[in-house]
């Protein structure tokens, strides 16, 4: 599907030169001389390079078509994770360099969101909030104000993250997947 250059938006996947591009950063100038243009940093989804690109306002460039679907994670092995789609029970396998540090908060039957490109998985969505178990945390000071202080804690799936210090070993946590940051104690 063809855009126009002024369309791209931070995340978007582009089809460029002959590869897929994950948009990183967008910036619209409009210098005093000549033309409007968009500053757009991508990143190659398929050899992990940057480029940066100048569009000018008229150019359109080709956003890639992205088919979802939602699986059930299931298990991981050495080099894998491995999901479910419920419906049609296909099994798929995702490499774990693809998932990065999202994969510790995978648990099983967790619903995630895969995008596939050419019926090849390339993005894994989760849920914007996971519950974890706090394994280790340092004893809370006395007399420090809750609001501000927050103190180091290793999640059960080895994550570190900061919690409030009323937080204490084997407390259930919320955790935002976007940040990988505390939301709530449950």
């Amino acid at each position: 599907m063809k855009i126009n250059a002024g369309e791209i938006r931070v995340g978007m996947l582009l089809e460029y030169k002959n590869d897929l591009w994950q948009v990183l950063k967008t910036q619209h100038v409009k210098p005093g001389k000549g033309g409007a243009f968009a500053q757009v940093e991508m990143k190659s989804v398929n050899k992990n390079t940057k480029l940066n690109e100048r569009f000018r306002s008229n150019e359109t460039v080709e956003k890639a078509s992205l088919e979802e679907n939602q699986f059930n994670f299931l298990y991981e092995d050495e080099n894998n994770y491995v999901f479910i789609n419920p419906k049609s029970f296909e099994q798929i396998e995702l490499k774990k360099e693809l998932v990065g540090e999202k994969g510790k908060l995978l648990t099983e039957n967790l619903e995630v969101s895969v995008s596939f490109y050419n019926e090849a998985p390339i993005t894994i969505d989760l849920p914007k909030q996971v519950t974890c178990k706090i394994e280790t945390t340092d004893a809370a000071l006395k007399g420090q104000t809750v609001s501000s202080s927050y103190k180091p804690a290793t999640l059960v799936n080895g994550l570190n993250i900061q919690v409030p210090p009323f937080i204490e070993v084997d407390d259930e946590v919320i955790i935002d997947t976007r940040n990988l940051e505390y939301i709530k104690k449950v």
